[in-house]
């Protein structure tokens, strides 16, 4: 005899697969409008989160020493990734440069303090869930489903439009911090993707 629950499962709901990443037009979208409101911190948190292509957990545990020296943001940083304990390096352009500027000097950051502090009580840092609410806030301002993004759509938003002007798998591995190259091609769905667009320049 079968057991019957009575527990909902987690995902009942929810938009399951993959969080597609930003559109380069959807990506200036977000920061005009975040411009436009005056969120600071949003504008620094949102390129910072698409130069760096870091997952959600690593881009809260970020202090102001990974990517700032004597309060000015650098060109290049290496952070420890906390899932594979394993080193990556990644650009941030002038632009992050620039907003991370204006965010460190507004709030008087120190070296040693968290780049992203929370506002709740308790917590030193920004959680991974706030991170997640906020994405889905960016998504919303600009009139996309927020249930379709998340914040792995920012870790794969700069490494997509990589590959897509270069072809450069490896490249991107490395961006991305990847082990196996094949771990590379399953994330960016590039083989499924690939293939639809062959088939969309065919005529049969």
């Amino acid at each position: 005899m079968k057991c019957i629950s009575n527990t909902e499962p987690w995902n009942k709901g929810r938009l399951m697969g993959a969080k597609p990443p930003f559109k380069l037009k959807e990506i200036w979208a977000i920061r005009i409008r975040l411009q436009l409101l005056e969120h600071t911190r949003n504008l620094a948190l949102f390129n910072l989160a698409i130069d760096s292509k870091l997952r959600g957990c690593d881009i809260v545990n970020l202090r102001v020493r990974d990517v700032a020296h004597n309060g000015k943001a650098i060109s290049r940083a290496t952070i420890l990734q906390k899932k594979t304990g394993k080193l990556v390096r990644f650009e941030l352009t002038e632009q992050t440069r620039k907003t991370l500027d204006c965010w460190i000097e507004k709030e008087q950051l120190s070296s040693i303090d968290y780049l992203f502090s929370s506002r709740f009580k308790g917590s030193a840092h920004l959680s991974t869930r706030q991170y997640a609410r906020i994405v889905k806030f960016w998504a919303t301002i600009i009139g996309l489903d927020s249930s379709e993004y998340g914040t792995h759509s920012l870790r794969r938003t700069k490494a997509t439009l990589i590959y897509r002007r270069t072809r450069n798998l490896r490249a991107v591995q490395l961006l991305l911090g990847h082990t196996k190259l094949e771990s590379t091609v399953k994330y960016l769905g590039i083989e499924v993707d690939d293939a639809l667009e062959i088939a969309e320049k065919t005529e049969a």
